[in-house]
């Protein structure tokens, strides 16, 4: 934090130019934007004067405080102020004051602290503007600009180009000669779609003489559904669009999100006009007037348009986290969302005491907040599921109960037949216990755990196989059933055997004791032995024969006993409960899959009458209320012109403050959102904004460089019905978009940065757009639109790449992404995982969501090199581009050649590119011969797939020109 401090300090020392040494300093335009940022925290903001000493004003500097007058008029050596920053005692070290910044206060000390007009006698009335930020260019009114008549009128071709030509002449300059046809139309391809034109689209163009070709190529993009993923990806970057919560490492997943980013898309695609776009994503719950239930189409789009204020990070329904920190941190993200995206206002940095740089103060920061309390209310918070609004209609809830009646009555089948398996299983356990304990051991299974005694505890726990008979368990009785049949088998032999020795005894027993040993040395003997004689002899005693076939005549309820144990034994052994059960539960399943799935809404919404307080917090701390504020404008705008927001309205069941402050936004003069949308629409098209800080339009951001086209251009939006298209087209063909990037000495010298826009900038592809151009150079891309994002998880070397995530049994990730062509799909449809940014597109500049982002970096780093020559995703794409060419083209290396370059470049190649790719492809083939045994074909595909990962790695296909 502290180097951040430092930085902005610089920032601020080396950018602005009130930051001069000379006699023209002045205490209100050159000190106090010094003092202010440094200094006013302890000497003046909100009450605080440590040592009695007050900063705002020049005469209270003059004043002094504990220690006498802090500045001695022309003697900056003897004014304390001086002394104290000198010796590092002032300000606090995370405010350090710059070098050049002291230099300039001691400067106008030393020509007697000059100021421009007489001071005011107190601070006590209200906010303190000073007449240069009541006058800073973002607050004042949208301008209605006229055309300007200077620079070169010949050149013009749009209103646009006569405000970029009065600028060039300033400099010397002029507009650089148009790109030729081809160039044009793969950068018109670029801006308005994201995707590379087919080579024969640039053929037809290249060759279309009407005087109007290159209107008929914008209309034809602008109505092609790819317009929408192009620009509402523009918008999601805005948005902080993500499809997980962040805050914790769960970092949990948004699964309804994409709904919102569907919205966006469709909205850019309808040319909805960009007053309702905003409306809408502010307070479209506050337009619908029905229950939120069997909701219509129009209900839908615009409750699905609050999910622009669901995007910041939420940590609310996390475990282990302080509610009230996590609460105040989402409202102030949304906050920095919703400034920075429309106002292009950095007021955030009001939270926790008066901006440092710009005329926002705390208690504007809390207005601005209370204009959101109702729906955002960290005291009354409803967490991310409560907010949720369900799409099922009353037709949707009645098939979901007759199906769920129906699964219901699979479940209570299931259940009986669950019920008859624990009482087979039962039976066939006790069958091995012993007999004397049966009924002891079944009444302690049967009777509930809670009731059992110590005994049927105890009794229980000596036989564990009935114990732990349960429905959780029952798989485990199946699996065993083999086993078991077997000792079921065993019991019913050995109570067969025992009951027929048994009889053999009792008879024996009866007998004389001369006959009964005649028939026991009989019975000794082995049956083969025995004569005629003593057989019949031992037929006279039928019970000494007795057998299992036999047994039921002498003891007929034993034989039952038996048999009805092998019986058991059978069905144990033939029946898989196991499976039974499982196929059962897979039933209820596929019935229950039947129901429709119940889509939601994230979105924002306000409980009906609720009107929370809002109050200050001091330092920022929620536990430290300070005053109440009502909703209200930023102070310095409502002194320009003086806005109202209502803190309720009576005609709707919800405050209205967010609808109210909506309409206030897009009333058609606001001076910061239309000079924000139309900085943004510019800033794609040429690479950079007139505005090039674009979400900051205040003192540290940079000045417009054309801030008469801007108004114009917002102008041009505003009054013109707010569509972004028709100013599409304005830009698109004015001469100023239609140069060439061409350098030269003289532009380099006057304009390196192409301020003044003499030429166009070459522009590297965004990461979404280079790897949706290798998808349709290749011929994968798959155009589906819309839906549940396109999952990323973790792969074996803890790579983020695209897949579902299914771990094995050591939690390693499976092999195979289980998407098939989804995996091809455009990179908005891509799973914004906080966490885990897709490793294919975080190495070229995936945008920054902190919260949101409203200007991408562009990076020239080495892993991108890397990447491009050894990533497993350029491997793949490269060999999908070769089968493509050939598969499209004959067998002859020279048409693959040229069709592959028209693929990547999309213009015929010249004699010198097609000999050079011919020679490589060639050269390639003879090397892999060399260190191979491959056929021909196999060694052509593979110098061709190497050649065609050359192609879509070069600066000609990274970089728009």
């Amino acid at each position: 934090m502290n180097m951040l401090r430092i930085l902005a300090a610089v920032s601020l020392a080396i950018a602005l130019p009130t930051l001069s040494i000379g006699n023209d300093l002045s205490f209100e335009k050159d000190i106090r934007p010094i003092l202010k940022a440094h200094c006013f925290h302890c000497h003046g903001e909100q009450g605080e004067t440590e040592g009695e000493l007050d900063l705002r004003l020049r005469r209270l500097i003059l004043s002094g405080g504990e220690s006498g007058p802090a500045m001695v008029l022309n003697n900056s050596a003897d004014s304390l102020l001086i002394q104290r920053i000198e010796a590092g005692e002032m300000p606090p070290e995370d405010k350090p004051m710059s070098a050049a910044e002291l230099q300039t206060l001691k400067a106008w000390i030393q020509i007697g602290a000059p100021t421009l007009r007489d001071e005011p006698d107190s601070l006590e009335t209200g906010p303190y503007f000073t007449a240069e930020e009541l006058t800073f260019w973002a607050y004042q009114p949208v301008l209605t600009t006229p055309t300007p008549l200077d620079g070169d009128i010949k050149q013009a071709l749009e209103p646009i180009d006569a405000f970029i030509l009065a600028q060039l002449k300033e400099s010397g300059l002029q507009l650089s000669k148009p790109a030729n046809r081809a160039t044009l139309l793969r950068r018109l391809s670029f801006d308005l779609l994201g995707v590379p034109p087919h080579p024969d689209e640039i053929d037809e163009f290249r060759v279309d003489s009407r005087p109007d070709a290159l209107e008929r190529r914008i209309d034809r993009m602008l109505a092609s559904p790819r317009y929408g993923e192009r620009w509402g990806r523009h918008w999601l970057d805005l948005a902080g669009y993500a499809d997980s919560e962040g805050y914790v490492d769960e970092d949990p997943v948004r699964e309804w999100a994409f709904s919102y980013r569907d919205y966006v898309i469709d909205a850019y695609n309808n040319d909805m006009p960009m007053d309702q776009f905003v409306v809408e994503q502010l307070a479209g719950d506050e337009i619908v007037t029905s229950p939120l239930e069997n909701l219509t189409t129009k209900d839908i789009r615009q409750l699905t348009a609050t999910g622009f204020l669901r995007m910041a990070p939420d940590g609310t329904s996390a475990g282990g986290v302080d509610q009230s920190v996590a609460r105040n941190e989402v409202i102030a993200e949304t906050l920095n969302i919703v400034s920075t995206s429309l106002l292009g206002t950095t007021v955030g940095c009001a939270r926790c005491h008066n901006h440092r740089y710009d005329p926002i103060t705390q208690e504007d920061y809390y207005r601005f907040r209370a204009i959101f309390e109702p729906a955002l209310d960290w005291k009354n918070w409803r967490n991310i599921k409560a907010r949720q609004i369900s799409l099922y209609t009353d037709e949707d809830r009645k098939i979901r109960n007759t199906i769920e009646e129906d699964a219901k009555q699979a479940e209570a089948e299931r259940k009986a037949i669950l019920d008859a398996h624990l009482a087979r299983t039962l039976n066939e356990e006790l069958i091995k216990a012993p007999d004397d304990l049966k009924d002891s051991l079944r009444e302690a299974y049967v009777t509930p755990a809670k009731d059992r005694t110590p005994e049927q505890v105890a009794l229980l726990k000596e036989y564990p196989n009935i114990q732990n008979i349960s429905s959780g368990s029952l798989y485990l009785y199946s699996e065993q059933r083999a086993r078991r049949a077997g000792e079921l088998e065993a019991a019913a032999s050995e109570l067969e055997n025992r009951i027929i020795k048994n009889l053999q005894a009792v008879y024996l027993a009866e007998l004389p004791d001369e006959t009964r040993q005649e028939i026991e040395a009989i019975l000794a003997m082995a049956t083969d032995d025995r004569t005629p004689e003593q057989m019949e002899q031992l037929g006279q005693h039928p019970t000494l024969l007795v057998n299992s076939e036999t047994l039921a005549d002498f003891d007929p309820s034993v034989a039952d006993r038996v048999t009805t144990i092998r019986n058991m034994a059978k069905i144990c052994r033939e029946t898989d409960s196991k499976k039974q059960l499982a196929d059962l539960q897979q039933g209820i399943a596929d019935i229950r899959a039947k129901i429709p799935k119940e889509p939601f809404i994230r979105a924002l919404t306000e409980p009906a009458g609720h009107l929370p307080e809002t109050v200050v917090f001091i330092r920022g701390n929620h536990n430290q209320p300070d005053k109440t504020v009502q909703p209200g404008e930023l102070e310095i705008l409502n002194r320009i012109q003086e806005r109202v927001i209502p803190s309720n309205d009576a005609q709707r069941s919800t405050s209205g403050r967010r609808l109210s402050y909506a309409k206030i936004l897009t009333e058609g003069r606001h001076p910061l959102l239309p000079r924000v949308l139309a900085n943004q629409i510019w800033t794609h098209h040429f690479g950079r904004g007139i505005v090039n800080s674009p979400g900051d339009f205040g003192y540290l951001g940079e000045r417009p460089t054309h801030p008469a086209l801007l108004d114009w251009l917002a102008t041009e939006l505003t009054d013109r019905g707010w569509g972004q298209k028709r100013l599409h087209r304005k830009i698109l063909t004015s001469a100023t978009w239609r140069q060439s990037s061409t350098r030269t000495p003289k532009l380099d010298e006057v304009d390196p940065d192409n301020r003044w826009y003499a030429r166009q900038s070459l522009r590297r592809l965004e990461s979404e757009i280079l790897r949706d151009s290798i998808l349709a150079v290749s011929g994968a891309l798959n155009s589906k639109m819309y839906g549940p994002p396109i999952p990323v998880r973790e792969d074996a070397v803890g790579q983020i790449v695209l897949g579902v995530e299914e771990l094995d049994g050591e939690r390693k990730p499976v092999k195979g992404d289980g998407l098939g062509n989804e995996a091809h799909r455009r990179s908005v449809y891509v799973q914004v995982r906080r966490t885990r940014p897709l490793a294919t597109l975080e190495t070229f500049d995936l945008p920054t969501l902190s919260p949101n982002c409203t200007q991408r970096s562009f990076s020239n780093i080495a892993p991108q090199s890397l990447f491009l020559m050894n990533s497993e995703f350029m491997s793949r794409y490269s060999t999908v581009f070769a089968d493509r060419v050939m598969e499209q083209s004959d067998s002859s290396l020279e048409a693959q050649a040229r069709l592959a370059l028209r693929f990547a470049y999309g213009t015929p190649p010249t004699d010198s590119q097609l000999q050079r790719l011919v020679d490589f492809v060639q050269s390639f083939e003879t090397q892999l011969a060399l260190s191979e045994e491959s056929d021909e074909a196999d060694l052509r595909k593979q110098a061709l797939t190497t050649a065609c990962r050359a192609l879509i790695a070069s600066n000609a296909f990274l970089y728009i020109d």
